[in-house]
């Protein structure tokens, strides 16, 4: 690009206003966006204009970093973190308040205390409004220890003593690989974060197969995302503005989860492998205290699927269901046990299915185990009787993993014959596995060529949804 015009461009680029500017530079990362102020005059107060900062600890790492993270080098990122969140947060330089403020920091106790120190004043002063930090690490579920866990919940029970302000501003949290078994997790993140909304929890808990029960009739949290968490169970006693609840792979052998007093609670996410006990778990009795589920969605990571045969128990809990998402099927599988669902549900509008298929879970098997684990996966049993039942209101489905088998077919084609509503079904290929793509396993999802032959098998000439292939 000839010198003239690059000028020419940078002159047009800075005759823009400033709330054009700003929101060019939220779409960058605060660090990024404080460089800007390098390069031109134009720019040079405008990042501490910006109404909300994203400062992540990970953007002060070495590139290419090292992996895992060395201890010095983690360090070195949060002191450089803290320096640039003393800038950011100085009162002479800022010339609007902020109303947002991300933090993604390491847990190094000397650095945290004066990041909170900074942050307390800010907050003190009317600078800052809300705060959203997450608390990362890079150490793999597997190799924490209990005494690790246990001293990462002591630091970061003391990061919120020494800076009390903090607390009073918090919306949202991340926690990681933290066990609380000597102190009040409760009082911690529902008495004292008041303005708390959403929480998410990885690998945290108050000891292994530890009860947990969370009664905060005043808590605002809306949003409660947990993750690997070793809860023998958690009881929702009370907690009125939680509209979405999310648990990902929980450790105990049955369902460990209970909801009591959850009125907005409208969207509900549950996956989990083959931990569960073979009895299962009846949704209905999960459900019964709930009224306003919209979405729903159901894991099952390509194991067992771990709920009882049930669908008129489900029709009251299922009232006002519109999105469904199941997923990790084994592909070996039947369907067809997924549309007692719809029978419950009729009112469903957007049904998600996706099946699993992962050659790379069987690569470190011995024979003797890949033919003990085929043998303890039992395929679905649920008893579909469609006599009584309405026409459903489904209108668009969505089938990751497809691979032409004819289990898939028979699928796709009930849910035709009893959906005069359907108008778009989306046959999507499953997103790459690293795993799998290592070991060479080529992707079975259609081609081009043979596209056109299976949406002849599916409508038959007698149904017409329009029907969208999509290969990642």
């Amino acid at each position: 690009m000839p010198p003239h015009q690059h000028l020419g461009d940078e002159d047009r680029l800075s005759t823009l206003t400033d709330d054009i500017l700003l929101s060019i530079l939220g779409r960058v990362s605060s660090c990024m966006a404080a460089r800007t102020g390098v390069l031109s005059t134009r720019w040079k107060h405008l990042p501490w204009l910006l109404p909300e900062l994203s400062i992540d600890v990970k953007d002060f790492l070495s590139v290419p970093s090292p992996d895992p993270t060395e201890a010095d080098a983690m360090e070195k990122a949060m002191m450089s973190l803290t320096k640039a969140t003393k800038n950011f947060l100085a009162d002479h330089r800022r010339e609007s308040t902020i109303s947002s403020l991300h933090l993604n920091l390491y847990l190094i106790n000397n650095f945290l205390c004066e990041v909170g120190s900074l942050v307390g004043d800010a907050v003190d002063s009317g600078l800052l409004k809300d705060l959203d930090p997450a608390i990362t690490d890079e150490t793999a579920p597997r190799d924490c220890s209990e005494v690790y866990m246990v001293q990462r919940g002591k630091e970061i029970d003391g990061f919120f003593s020494a800076c009390p302000s903090v607390l009073h501003c918090l919306t949202k949290l991340s926690l990681r690989n933290l066990c609380f078994i000597e102190l009040d997790m409760h009082h911690i993140l529902f008495d004292c974060c008041k303005q708390l909304k959403h929480l998410s929890l990885y690998q945290c808990d108050t000891g292994a197969s530890s009860l947990f029960m969370i009664d905060a009739p005043n808590s605002k949290v809306s949003v409660l995302e947990l993750t690997l968490c070793r809860f023998v169970r958690l009881e929702v006693v009370c907690l009125p503005k939680l509209e979405k609840l999310s648990w990902d792979t929980w450790m105990s052998p049955d369902m460990p989860l209970a909801i009591g007093f959850a009125q907005s609670l409208g969207e509900l996410e549950l996956s989990c492998g083959a931990v569960c006990a073979n009895s299962g778990t009846k949704l209905s009795e999960l459900l019964h205290a709930t009224r306003g589920i919209h979405t729903l969605s159901l894991g099952f990571q390509g194991e067992n699927i771990w709920l009882q045969t049930e669908t008129k128990q489900l029709c009251t809990a299922f009232n006002k269901l519109r999105k469904l998402s199941v997923q990790g099927i084994f592909v070996e599988f039947d369907i067809l046990w997924t549309t007692a669902f719809l029978v419950a549900a009729p009112s469903i509008e957007l049904l998600q299915i996706e099946v699993w298929e992962h050659p790379c879970d069987e690569e470190d098997l011995t024979d003797e185990d890949r033919r003990r684990t085929n043998s303890e996966r039992r395929n679905p049993q649920w008893d579909m009787d469609f006599d009584n039942s309405k026409n459903w209101l489904l209108k668009e489905l969505e089938f990751v993993g497809f691979r032409s088998l004819e289990q898939q077919f028979t699928f796709i084609r009930s849910v035709l014959e009893r959906s005069p509503n359907l108008q778009k079904i989306f046959l999507k290929d499953d997103e790459e596995c690293s795993f799998c793509a290592a070991l060479g396993a080529p992707s079975k999802f259609p081609k081009k060529d043979d596209q056109e032959m299976i949406i002849r098998r599916i409508t038959d000439g007698i149904f017409s949804p329009q029907i969208i292939f999509d290969k990642l």
